[in-house]
């Protein structure tokens, strides 16, 4: 029986993860903000400055047996990456016996 692992990535920086063997990695939209504040709080309206905030984000998909799904996690959890927000999301199949 096969398991599939969705990890999805979030973070400021564009983040190298290419770490895991089986792994097909998919880039997701990145999400831009940009703030606009004044210079000045009392005079010179006009004179403002732009900060820009960009969120990239991945789509890791780990395909593994069941049995080596342990395996798996325990590498994820050794190697976390530093101000990422990881979301993991688990999907397997098990065996439907009908019986007629």
């Amino acid at each position: 029986m096969t398991a599939k692992i969705c990890i999805v990535i979030k973070s400021f920086e564009n983040q190298r993860s290419g770490l895991l063997l089986n792994t097909c990695k998919i880039g997701l939209p990145k999400k831009q903000t940009l703030y606009t504040v004044l210079r000045s709080p009392h005079i010179d309206k006009k004179s403002r400055e732009q900060f820009e905030m960009r969120i990239h984000k991945q789509l890791l998909v780990i395909e593994t047996e069941t049995h080596k799904l342990r395996e798996k996690l325990n590498w994820l959890k050794l190697h976390d990456l530093l101000g990422v927000q990881v979301k993991i999301l688990f999907y397997y199949q098990t065996r439907l016996v009908c019986k007629p």
